[in-house]
Order: structure tokens, then C-alpha cells, then sequence
């Protein structure tokens, strides 16, 4: 039986020692399970690639994959993807907050014959609270409105097994959000629960610009509820505009009141104007994203491959 861990790596040159350390006591005590460790380095500045080519060199079980340059997380897991031969493939992240000791839980749920077995955090160390709730926020908002079932506190540490591994291969879609695309392959599914830990070393490099990006991709990716809402707020404007027009012709017709009013006009000036921009803001990032997906170009482009 093989497995692929599938590690996206964007300088983390600190914490690779102690990653591949324990990466290769999993495979020794996991004996009856051959494994292979496929690191990609997405663009990483820091020492982290020679590290990995080290790796590469030292071990079989250690397979590197360089992209060109810095394509983000998600399609760094996607390179990653795309190349595991395993039966089974489990995506991790290479900062330790995935302890690689958990691995052995999501393979017996595997094997007891669920195809996807994801990681729910029961409690994070080392997040802001900030962060701690405004993810907790986005999940279950997510949740409310698609129709796909994604599994709230979970990232993208999980198991999925071959056959979900070749569906997700054939779906070559650009904004990923690979936590909803497996979720919405439909597969069978279970959570094994853990204690998410801080950060083994360094600084974590998901800014509140990437964690802005990544909601944007998951909400538009699976849901059209903000042009609905966007149709909808048109409306209500609409309707409000439309009575307050019969406001002012009674003011005009049957009383003596002079609307003096270039106040309260910019005031329905601006706030129309305002709703205007912000629906058509909605509907230009879907006509982005649609410009993106029709241009076909690669989702990531490899400089060199190691142990392949």
C-alpha cells in the first residue's frame, strides 16, 4: 500500500528539519505502509529549497517538486496532487501545525472504508483572536449559503483516497478552494478530531490579504448568493426610491412645504450610487474570475522535479 503526503512549502527553512524527522518516524513506525513525501516549493526566498533537494537526495521517500515561482497554497497542494501515486493522498501543512502523528488515525479511518477522513481542529495555540473568529465565522456563513456540505474548522489537512484524487484531477478550475472541491465530490466522509498546535518556527504567511483572497474564492466558487443578494438590495433600493418619489409629489402638490433639500438629495445620491458600485464590484469579480478560467492557462508551471 502506498500513501502520498502532499506538503506545499513556502519558507519554512526552520521547520524542515524537524518535519522530515518526524515524517520518517511515521514511516518507520508505520511499516506496512510505504509512503512518499512530496514537498513543493512554492517559490519559497529563504533556504528552504536546498533543504528540500537534501532531502530529496538523502531518501527515496522524500520527492520535491519546484514550481517556477510563487503560485499560493492552493495550487502548490494542487502540483502536489497531481503528481501523488499513492492509493491515498493526505494534504498537510509544512509548519507542524498538522502534526504528522495524527496521520495514523486518518489511515485507520481509511481503512475502516471511508473515502475522505478530514481533520477538525478541537483547539488552536498560537492564533489571534482575530483570526480564531473570523474563521469561525466564515465556515459557518459558507455553510449558510451554498449547497454544498463543507465540514466548518477543518483545513485542508485530510486524507481522500484514490478515486477522490482522480475526480479532483478533473477539475482544473484556477480559484481553488480545495476543502469545498473535495466536499463537494461527494464521497464518503468522517472527522477525526485533533489539537491544532502554534507554529514549530517562524511567522505564519497567511496575511489578512490571502485570508480576504481565499474567502472570496471560496464563497464565489460555490456560491451565487452575493449576485443574489446584490439583485436584491437592488431591488429594495428600488422600491424605497419609488415611494419616496410619490413622498415628494404629494409635498409638491398638496402642501405648501418647499423641499429645499440639496442635503437629503445627496444623501439619496450617494446611498444609490454607493449600492450601484457595490453590485456591479460583485459582479465584476465573477466576470474576473470567468476572464481567468477562459484564458487556460497552466495552474502552475514546474522548474524541476526531484525523485520522479
Amino acid at each position: 500500500m502506498l500513501l502520498s503526503i502532499v506538503i506545499p512549502i513556502f519558507n519554512e527553512e526552520n521547520n524542515l528539519d524537524e518535519l522530515s524527522k518526524r515524517l520518517i518516524e511515521l514511516q518507520r513506525r508505520e511499516s506496512s505502509t510505504t509512503f512518499e513525501f512530496i514537498l513543493v516549493n512554492d517559490g519559497s526566498e529563504d533556504a528552504s529549497y536546498p533543504k528540500m533537494v537534501m532531502l530529496a537526495n538523502q531518501s527515496k521517500y522524500f520527492k520535491l517538486i519546484d514550481l517556477s515561482r510563487n503560485f499560493g497554497h492552493q495550487l502548490a497542494i494542487t502540483a502536489g496532487m497531481d503528481h501523488a501515486c499513492g492509493d491515498a493522498c493526505i494534504i498537510m501543512d509544512g509548519d507542524l501545525q498538522d502534526p504528522p502523528e495524527i496521520i495514523p488515525n486518518l489511515i485507520q479511518k481509511w481503512k475502516e472504508g471511508f473515502e475522505i477522513v478530514y481533520a477538525v481542529r478541537e483547539k488552536r495555540d498560537g492564533e489571534s483572536f482575530f483570526k480564531l473568529i473570523s474563521a469561525k465565522l466564515f465556515y459557518r456563513l459558507l455553510k449558510k449559503i451554498t449547497n454544498v456540505e463543507i465540514p466548518v474548522d477543518t483545513g485542508d489537512f485530510r486524507l481522500i483516497d484514490r478515486k477522490v484524487l482522480d475526480v479532483l484531477k478533473g477539475m482544473p478550475e484556477k480559484h481553488r478552494f480545495i476543502r469545498g472541491m473535495v466536499a463537494w465530490s461527494g464521497f464518503k466522509s468522517c472527522p477525526v478530531y485533533y489539537h491544532r498546535e502554534k507554529r514549530f518556527a517562524g511567522t505564519t504567511k497567511f496575511t489578512l490579504g490571502k485570508m480576504i483572497q481565499f474567502s472570496l474564492n471560496g464563497i464565489t466558487s460555490f456560491s451565487t448568493y452575493p449576485l443574489k443578494l446584490a439583485s436584491s438590495l437592488g431591488l429594495i433600493v428600488s422600491t424605497s426610491g419609488f415611494i419616496y418619489l410619490f413622498y415628494v409629489m404629494y409635498l409638491a402638490l398638496f402642501t405648501n412645504k418647499t423641499v429645499e433639500g440639496w442635503a437629503s438629495m445627496m444623501v439619496v445620491v450617494l446611498f444609490l450610487g454607493g449600492v450601484q458600485l457595490l453590485s456591479l464590484g460583485v459582479i465584476g469579480e465573477y466576470v474576473g474570475r470567468i476572464n481567468e478560467e477562459v484564458k487556460k492557462r497552466p495552474n502552475y508551471i514546474i522548474s524541476e522535479k526531484v525523485n520522479f
